[in-house]
Parts: C-alpha cells; structure tokens; sequence
C-alpha cells in the first residue's frame, strides 16, 4: 500500500470511542481534523502528547479544528486514561487495527532486536474537504502540538 501524502483523501472511519461514542471522520466533515496516532494508553510519551493536546484544545477549538487520537486500545482502557489524567479529547478505539492500516502507521518496528507489530506515532492534519493537508511521521513528542497547532493556523 502506498503512503499517504499531502493532498490525498483521507481515509474513512467508524469507530469506538471512549465515553460509548462512535467517532467518524464523516461526522467531523466541514471542519479541519487533527487525527494523532499513538502506540498505548498511559505510557509516558503517549499521556505527555495526550496532555499536550488537551492543553491546548482551546486553540484548537477556537480555529473550529476537531482533535482525534486513536490507538489499538480498548474503550474501557480509554475511559480508564481520560479520567486518570483529566483528558478533554475524543479518543477512538481500533482494536482491528483497519485504520491504523489505511493511515500506514501499522507497521513492523524492533526494540532489543525484537520484531513486532506496532503504531508509529504520527499526526495527520485533514482540511475541511477531507484533505490530508499536513503528515508527520515519527513523532517526537515535545513541541509536537504547538507545532500542530500552527499548521492549523494556516488552514
């Protein structure tokens, strides 16, 4: 499958979310979509980013500018790290890993010299038209969504 790049449409999705929500891309169209990818619930860099999103959700907000983190999670463990960290952003559950595929950040990584299946932190900016406007692959985390933040001021 081919990368998904600046100008394609981005792909679809139903999902789960926290809270006994579905969240869809369809539903957020007619608005820019920030839609971050992280590996697990509750681990330092993925509470830190889900943080930082939060703490600037007012910006985001302010430019009319939905946030979406998704990762292979359950909802029940969603729910779990919404509450323990006073997160404000819809977090959607893809236990099939479909669209975590369809964004190509299912992908084989290696720690220790161990091959496994994981999620490559990555951002996706969306236009209003369903657009990928923006990518970033292999996040790092600090600064990232001041960063995000100001290419959504462009939009």
């Amino acid at each position: 499958m081919s990368e998904l790049a600046t100008g394609d449409m981005a792909p679809d999705f139903a999902l789960p979310g926290d809270g006994g929500t579905t969240i869809s891309l369809a539903a957020l169209k007619g608005r820019p979509v920030v839609l971050f990818f992280y590996p697990k619930d509750d681990t330092s860099g993925c509470t830190t980013e889900a943080l930082d999103f939060t703490r600037l959700k007012a910006e985001f907000d302010a430019l009319a500018v939905a946030l979406v983190g998704m990762s292979p999670d359950s909802t029940r463990r969603h729910d779990k790290f919404k509450t323990k960290h006073g997160l404000d952003i819809p977090l959607a559950s893809d236990e099939e890993k479909t669209t975590l595929e369809a964004y190509g950040v299912w992908i084989e990584k290696s720690m220790y010299g161990r091959k496994y299946m994981g999620v490559d932190r990555s951002t996706f900016l969306i236009d209003k038209e369903g657009r990928v406007a923006r990518v970033w692959r292999k996040v790092k985390v600090p600064g990232h969504a001041e960063e995000v933040l100001e290419a959504a001021k462009a939009l």
